[in-house]
């Protein structure tokens, strides 16, 4: 009776090949690794003192970028505080040419103001502003000059002011044109010697009597820079149009419900105040975007050339650790050349050092990452102030301790790999 042999499968030999390298130099890495252990348990002390460079280098990276994130941070959070979702109309120019020939500037209106309350959406806050220039009396037959600012209760909300005693005139004080007046914290102090003294007071402005309900300040200080001076008074617009007898106005704040409305509402905004008026005049957005992003860019900037200046302490580490290779390297030659003996080839012999190098580096940058993160979640936990934690500044100094253990264990690697054998096992 005939049997039939049923033909087995064939073998790919290319497959079988792949896997067995693989296996062979997966034992052969885990050889190499276990020997680099040793290596190190047998120079502890060696060991952690080249180290430390490490250490300290990639700790310096993740607290220089902590540092430069908190002053980015600190600086677009004071700026803000100005207002990150203001704008501010201004009117730059154009003429109003009357019939004797005249020339008039085309001031923005109130009604400009309302029209754009009633078109623009996600206005949340909104103040006219008139300018009144006046002297005042300060006792004693002295005079100064002063600026009075005749606005809507809500600019108080739109330019972030503080109110240091007192209070703000409100909408009621607006409606019954009340002859009520806030000062400027230097002004108060310069007349009547402190900002709690000032309020109750009364202050004369062009023959007007107007008592003094509060003392304000800006929220940090603009030198110099904004609408407001040491000089300025507050009082209702209402109350500003008996001294002008008009109702145009020369800028017009308004406050977005969000910072990225910003922008498109003041192009919305400038476009519709202009089609308002002559086809000559020209108004003007001012907003805090542009200066918040140059913040950014600049405080970011700044961070990167700190963390590059202390990255040269990893360089300084990296040649320590050369040194440290090269000088293991002269005292293992003996036991080089043993290995080469049992069959150990170039390429064994220069991973084996390169393994080295780079396990030492980067045994040193995950204990300064650690002790560097360390620091910031320390204050977020035990105090009331939030570091910003630099999780990718983490991911740079790792990196960099790899890329440093590479780099400068080449050298020392390839130097134990170029070993003549039999000079070797001659060596004492």
């Amino acid at each position: 009776m005939a049997t039939t042999s049923v033909p087995k499968p064939p073998v790919e030999k290319g497959t079988f090949d792949s896997t067995l390298a693989s296996a062979g130099s997966t034992m052969i890495f885990s050889e190499i690794f276990s020997l680099a252990v040793d290596s190190f348990r047998a120079s502890k002390a060696r060991f952690m003192l080249t180290m430390l460079g490490m250490v300290i280098g990639s700790a310096s990276i993740i607290l220089v970028v902590t540092v430069g994130m908190t002053g980015r941070d600190y600086a677009v959070a004071t700026i803000s505080s100005l207002g990150p979702n203001k704008i501010e109309m201004q009117y730059s120019g154009g003429t109003i040419i009357g019939p004797d020939n005249t020339s008039t500037p085309d001031y923005m209106t109130r009604e400009d103001m309302m029209a754009v309350v009633n078109t623009v959406p996600n206005i949340v806050a909104y103040s006219p502003m008139l300018e009144v220039h006046d002297r005042i009396g300060m006792g004693g037959g002295l005079t100064k000059d002063a600026m009075l600012l005749g606005v809507s209760p809500q600019y108080k909300d739109v330019r972030g002011l503080v109110v240091l005693a007192g209070r703000f005139f409100d909408d009621q004080d607006a409606a019954a044109h009340a002859k009520v007046v806030v000062l400027n914290k230097p002004l108060a102090i310069e007349l009547f010697g402190s900002v709690q003294a000032a309020v109750g007071q009364s202050i004369s402005v062009k023959g007007i009597p107007l008592s003094i309900i509060g003392v304000f300040q800006e929220s940090i200080d603009t030198y110099g820079i904004s609408e407001i001076s040491d000089e300025t008074m507050l009082i209702p617009y209402e109350v500003a149009r008996y001294f002008t007898g008009t109702d145009t106005v020369k800028e017009i704040f308004f406050k977005m419900s969000d910072s990225p409305l910003v922008q498109p509402a003041a192009k919305q905004i400038t476009a519709l105040i202009t089609s308002r008026h002559r086809p000559n005049s020209v108004y003007h957005a001012e907003t805090l975007t542009g200066i918040l992003d140059d913040t950014r860019k600049i405080a970011t900037a700044l961070t990167w050339v700190l963390t590059l200046a202390a990255a040269i302490t990893l360089i300084v580490a990296g040649v320590g650790i050369m040194n440290s290779m090269l000088a293991n390297v002269q005292a293992r030659t003996r036991e080089i050349g043993i290995r080469k003996a049992l069959g150990a080839t170039q390429r064994e012999i220069r991973l084996q050092f390169l393994t080295e190098a780079v396990f030492m580096s980067l045994s040193g940058g995950i204990i300064g990452t650690i002790l560097g993160l360390g620091v910031p979640l320390s204050v977020h936990l035990l105090t009331p102030y939030k570091l910003p934690v630099p999780w990718q500044a983490a991911v740079i100094a790792l990196a960099t301790s790899v890329i440093v253990g590479v780099v400068f264990g080449t050298v020392p690697a390839n130097r134990a790999a170029r070993l003549d054998p039999v000079e070797t096992l001659k060596y004492e």
